[in-house]
């Protein structure tokens, strides 16, 4: 939220140097992100492995967004639209299938089938504020009394994804002499801090409704696909490129200068 408030900030700062700047609008929507939940065909994606390994859902992770925008009229049929959306959602969760008890090594994962214990807790993040340069289209122009429209261009998106917690280790395998069942395997339970931020570019497409509300003002109804990936280089490094894309629909108010 401190940087969409200050790329807001900054593009506000624009408007008496933009004489060009023929509208600005404010919006409100929901986010749907796209993430992967089939492990098998994406076995390396992050997104994948959490929504199947925790608690949580895809579902938890649809979101409210908040965006602003610059649109400039080309002509009676096109525009030029400078726009930034936010979208942030964290859960927390449980392994589904892992309980943790404390050993004199440390603390260790047990399968949640054959034990009762503790959940084995952590959070995810994901956060992204994509800032958009659009060609707009109005077939029907800007003065009609219902006002479609349609568009597409490129994306630049500030991301971020952290995990704060308790995370298994897969990657080191023990074994527990249980006296009843016999070798159990078991995983440590390490502390978990990792977060991850950066850039990436991708594209986006969109259609809506446009209601005028008097001479200068519109309501506006959107569907906009969003497509990017991030690539990992510092805690996440050997997970798939992150899957920043989704469907976000939106309510704005758009005033003309």
């Amino acid at each position: 939220m401190k940087r969409l408030t200050a790329l807001a900030a900054g593009l506000l700062l624009l408007v008496p140097s933009l004489a060009f700047s023929d509208s600005f609008q404010l919006r409100i929507g929901y986010f749907m992100p796209r993430a992967s939940t089939d492990l098998l065909a994406h076995p390396d994606s992050l997104w994948a492995i959490e929504l199947d390994q925790m608690s949580f859902a895809k579902k938890d992770f649809r979101s409210g967004m908040l965006g602003f925008g610059y649109e400039h009229f080309l002509g009676p049929n096109l525009s030029l639209a400078l726009t930034l959306d936010s979208y942030a959602k964290r859960e927390s969760g449980y392994y589904n299938d892992w309980v943790v008890f404390a050993l004199d090594e440390g603390d260790f994962a047990f399968p949640y089938e054959l034990y009762d214990g503790d959940d084995v807790l952590h959070s995810f993040r994901v956060g992204h504020t994509p800032l958009q340069l659009s060609l707009k289209l109005l077939p029907l122009g800007r003065r009609a009394r219902l006002i479609p429209y349609l568009g597409a261009g490129a994306s630049l998106v500030f991301w971020s994804v952290s995990m704060t917690g308790e995370q298994i280790d897969f990657s080191d395998p023990w074994i527990y002499e249980d006296p009843e069942l016999g070798d159990v395997d078991i995983f440590p339970v390490v502390g978990l801090n990792a977060r991850e931020r950066g850039t990436a570019f991708g594209w986006h497409a969109f259609g809506g409704l446009s209601f005028p509300i008097g001479y200068r003002a519109t309501i506006e109804a959107e569907a906009r696909y969003h497509s990017a990936k991030a690539r990992f280089e510092d805690w996440f490094v050997g997970f798939e490129d992150f899957d920043l894309g989704g469907l976000a629909l939106t309510v704005g108010l758009s005033y003309w200068f």
